[in-house]
């Protein structure tokens, strides 16, 4: 039987007439009759598993708006994760691993060592994704890169992935392409958006009607991209 991904303390009752696990912030009790086998007790816990994770988040979320005033995503099993316009829901597996670690196979996996307090999963967790999130974000600008830099011979000088906390890209005056690693949450047709806007700098190193033109000759309908960045940008520049 695999580790569980959180602890818990046993409590032996008298007066209890079953096994129950009692739930509190960051916290798992079960509390069960004195001569239930603890065999049995494991296997009710394993059984309620993905409950208690369920719970647990759902407690620290609430601590977090009331500390804070606004709700922070709880990163654990059933998590919603945002990637490329979609959403998928995060499943968690108990690591050997001393680090945190997600992969994607039609869904985030989270691979979290079994060392880690259940308090400390969420943080390990939005590491975890953050890091892999970095290198698909540069692996799809790269390609985008490479779709649409020759046919104007828009090539940059380099290509960094970066955190920029109120802006999708940039092109300094050098040809070096900065862009958001946060972009890789939108929809793609975004990402596409930001990338061949600032490669349209290289040539255009101003907003007038020459640079858009430039901008809707490599992407016709650009604009409804642009609309959705504007309405959504500030949310999505929050991070994880």
């Amino acid at each position: 039987m695999s580790a569980l991904p959180f602890t818990y303390l046993l409590r032996r009752s008298q007066r209890a007439t079953r096994v129950r696990i009692v739930v509190k912030p960051g916290s798992v009790e079960v509390v069960a009759p004195p001569k239930v086998p603890e065999s049995k007790i494991v296997q009710f816990i394993h059984a309620k598993q993905q409950w208690i994770m369920s719970a647990l988040g759902k407690m620290q979320a609430k601590g977090h708006l009331a500390n804070n005033g606004v709700a922070s995503i709880v990163y654990g099993h059933g998590a919603d994760v945002f990637y490329q316009g979609r959403i998928y829901q995060l499943a968690t597996k108990p690591s050997k691993l001393k680090n945190a670690k997600v992969e994607f196979v039609d869904g985030f996996i989270a691979h979290v060592p079994e060392s880690l307090q259940v308090e400390q999963h969420s943080d390990a967790i939005r590491g975890a994704l953050e890091r892999w999130m970095k290198k698909q974000a540069k692996v799809h600008v790269e390609h985008l890169v490479n779709r649409h830099a020759p046919r104007k011979q828009l090539f940059p000088q380099s290509i960094k992935i970066k955190t920029q906390k109120s802006r999708g890209g940039s092109c300094g005056i050098h040809n070096d392409i900065n862009i958001n690693w946060l972009l890789v949450m939108a929809p793609a047709e975004v990402l596409e958006y930001v990338v061949v806007h600032e490669l349209c700098h290289i040539q255009q190193r101003n907003h007038s009607r020459h640079f858009w033109a430039l901008v809707e000759e490599h992407l016709p309908g650009y604009q409804q991209h642009r609309v959705w960045l504007k309405k959504h940008g500030s949310h999505l520049m929050r991070g994880l």
